[in-house]
């Protein structure tokens, strides 16, 4: 019995579905933006190999070669602002608002050069997309175990300040689509403390317009990208943290309620608040 008919109405259907429901556009995009993330990780990280054979930040320039491709295929526009601030020939620690799993095109659309990101480190385990941010010089936490992180926290300092690194942080420490900003966690502030490296904070606007997983959206639409400037550090101890994060919190929420054009609904999380280190 020919397969062919079968498999043409079958395809012809799915297209249908996708016309007519919402439903099945989200899930195919979802599905079609996961088989990107797999199939560029696989191909990304031969060529990382073959160049460079083994980890270092300098794949990462391969990396965001493939990723900055995506935005053509789901339509999304980056309109960037300040990005010559992250073009520093010194460590810093880069931090940034985390909304959704297509921040990882965001990131790439900012990227400067010699930077590496922090990581759960779950995400090692992803098959080709784990392989490749391990050659992508990514560190990984365990955030289940403390001393661990700690200790992880600590060559990261070592490492950023003897390699010349940036490192980019997100210090809500999960993702978060309710409109706001979640309390910051101490990790990065410590970091940037303890090496006495400045905090430059990266907001993206909310995703909300175009991307809601609750109602099933996601079309085409526009994220602005807005870098303010470097907050120093020099001098600064340990017990200057909480209002070191405070001060990078405001900051960044009221540009990001600017540039998304949000009305502040969620005022429950009125500052940062004292969370454990990150």
């Amino acid at each position: 019995m020919e397969l062919w008919p079968w498999l043409t109405a079958a395809l012809l259907l799915l297209l249908l579905l996708v016309q007519l429901s919402r439903s099945a556009r989200f899930c195919a995009k979802i599905t079609l933006y996961c088989a990107l993330c797999l199939s560029a990780s696989t191909v990304a990280a031969v060529i990382c190999l073959l160049r460079h054979h083994g980890p270092t930040v300098e794949n990462m320039r391969i990396i965001k070669w493939f990723v900055s491709k995506f935005k053509y295929i789901f339509g999304l526009r980056f309109e960037t602002k300040g990005l010559q601030k992250l073009e520093v020939d010194h460590p810093c620690v880069i931090i940034s608002n985390h909304q959704s799993i297509l921040d990882m095109m965001g990131l790439m659309e900012a990227l400067p050069e010699r930077c590496v990101q922090i990581a759960k480190r779950e995400l090692i385990f992803l098959g080709p997309v784990g392989l490749i941010m391990y050659l992508g010089g990514i560190f990984f936490i365990n955030r289940q175990h403390s001393r661990t992180a700690m200790t992880v926290m600590a060559d990261v300092g070592e490492r950023m300040v003897k390699e010349n690194l940036k490192v980019w942080i997100y210090p809500e420490g999960t993702r978060n689509d309710n409109g706001d900003l979640l309390p910051f966690k101490k990790g990065a502030f410590y970091l940037a403390i303890q090496t006495q490296v400045p905090v430059i904070p990266v907001i993206y606007s909310s995703f909300s317009s175009f991307y809601n997983p609750k109602t099933k959206l996601f079309s085409s639409g526009t994220i602005k990208v807005e870098v303010l400037d470097a907050i120093p550090t020099s001098g600064l101890t340990v017990a200057d943290v909480p209002k070191l994060m405070d001060t990078c919190y405001q900051a960044m929420r009221t540009t990001f309620f600017r540039i998304s054009k949000t009305p502040q609904e969620n005022r429950a999380a009125a500052g940062p608040g004292c969370q454990p280190a990150q």
